[in-house]
């Protein structure tokens, strides 16, 4: 790889957002690396198609030694750090994990940099669970946090330890606070795409019904491709700053049912049913953003509607599940 290259740094590469984004710095003529954790079986298919255009490093942000080797051997110009234990339900079950990785992980990250990178600019990966138990409607970059979960919290602390790092040692340190964006490359558990999944399973004659918690719940829903996007567009600005990324539309998830069943002409009532285990133990009711200082700083907007995204979901699914 050559030197004459933006180089770009990434945690959590192999997830959702890490995967858009690469191939987002790739096309724009970035040298790639990300940092993944050893496992036992592989974890690469969301980067398959680009596994030989990044470099990849062992590391995890729950080990610093290995953050400051990583910072230090590829003096990046730009650090994402995507990374997290970002499941919310499961961040109840496994709170100090939540807290050491997704919360004190992020101060680990901006120490490396600090020391061995103090000029590379800085992308936190803030979350819009930090509003929680919402105090306004819609909820922008002024809005107070009430986090509802471990998960919640120990982003809350990454907001603050970005800001105060940015404050404190002038570092281009941003947060980019996305509501919550969907793709056909989300994980299985999450909801949006438990539901298309099971959409294609089920018309497919796989599967017989779909087990959900709260219907209720009211959610601010992108597209992951295009919040990459703003990511890379806050680090683009003069100075650092905090953005809401979102829609400023929210949904049920019994929209987000009916929208899914009926692109492949189901009636969703016929096959969902509510199971009480999996309910949170403190729910948040309602999220919808304003991302108006991001259009207006960062010319940005979501392209993909709420049914476009449903409708790719559910089509990437059927495709996938059709010859297994």
């Amino acid at each position: 790889m050559t030197k004459d290259k933006k180089v770009a740094l990434i945690t959590g590469i192999t997830g959702q957002d890490g995967s858009y984004l690469a191939e987002l710095l790739l096309e724009k003529g970035y040298e790639v690396h990300g940092i993944m954790r050893r496992n036992s079986t592989f974890t690469t298919g969301r980067i398959e198609h680009i596994f030989d255009r990044v470099e990849l490093h062992y590391g995890d942000l729950a080990d610093s030694s290995s953050l400051q080797h990583i910072v230090a051997k590829v003096q990046p110009d730009e650090v994402y750090n995507l990374a997290a234990q970002s499941h919310v339900k499961v961040s109840f079950d496994v709170p100090e994990y939540t807290a050491d990785v997704t919360g004190t992980g992020t101060l680990r990250l901006l120490e490396a940099i600090r020391t061995a990178a103090p000029k590379a600019k800085f992308y936190q990966a803030s979350s819009s669970e930090m509003f929680g138990k919402v105090l306004e409607v819609p909820q922008t970059e002024k809005t107070p946090f009430y986090p509802r979960s471990p998960y919640g919290a120990a982003k809350v602390y990454s907001y603050w330890i970005t800001k105060n790092y940015r404050e404190s040692y002038d570092m281009f340190a941003c947060n980019g606070i996305l509501f919550n964006h969907e793709s056909p490359r989300r994980g299985e558990t999450f909801v949006t795409r438990k539901i298309t999944r099971a959409v294609a399973a089920i018309k497919l004659g796989k599967q017989d019904k779909l087990y959900l918690g709260n219907l209720d719940a009211k959610r601010d829903w992108g597209f992951a491709g295009d919040y990459v996007e703003a990511m890379w567009l806050m680090l683009q600005q003069k100075n650092p700053d905090d953005y809401v990324v979102a829609t400023n539309e929210t949904h049920t998830v019994r929209e987000f049912c009916e929208k899914a069943f009926g692109h492949v002409g189901l009636n969703w009532e016929d096959y969902v049913q509510v199971d009480e285990k999996y309910n949170r133990p403190a729910e948040v009711d309602l999220l919808i953003g304003d991302p108006a200082h991001a259009k207006k700083q960062l010319n940005w907007e979501p392209k993909i509607t709420f049914e476009g995204l449903v409708k790719m979901m559910v089509d990437a699914d059927l495709e996938d599940l059709k010859d297994k």
